[in-house]
């Protein structure tokens, strides 16, 4: 598997309120669609994936909202490409390539949400190492 591309389609941030009395962060990372990809832009001997994701991250209850969507191009050999395919019109993921697709698409959207989150002054949704005083 080679990333052929990677692209944000949709970022929207909210923030509702300053109260973070009882703050509780949720994420959620949602697999929308997954299609085979035609291009004359990629001259290739393998074939194309174009799998189309919705990054969610909720600040409940009702402080703030990040929604982040986009797509990843991804190129595999023919034969795997039809199973990809085919696995998906159950609304599964190839096991063998579903860790690797979710750890590309939370490393992109969990940078660009931690930079909405630090231009909104937001909560980052993720811990960051600190030191502290003995």
């Amino acid at each position: 598997m080679k990333i052929a591309g990677f692209n944000f389609t949709k970022i929207s941030v909210e923030k509702f309120s300053d109260n973070l009395k009882n703050l509780k962060i949720n994420t959620n990372l949602d697999i929308s669609e997954i299609n085979e990809f035609k291009s004359d832009l990629f001259k290739t001997k393998e074939e194309i994936i174009e799998v189309n994701f919705d990054f969610k991250i909720n600040y409940d209850p009702d402080f703030a909202k990040i929604n982040i969507k986009g797509n990843v191009l991804l190129a595999f050999e023919s034969k795997k490409v039809k199973d990809i395919i085919k696995q998906w019109k159950n609304k599964k993921i190839p096991e063998d390539i579903k860790i690797t697709l979710f750890n590309i698409i939370l490393r992109k959207s969990n940078l660009k949400a931690l930079q909405l989150e630090e231009e909104l002054n937001l909560p980052f949704h993720i811990s960051f190492p600190s030191l502290k005083k003995e």
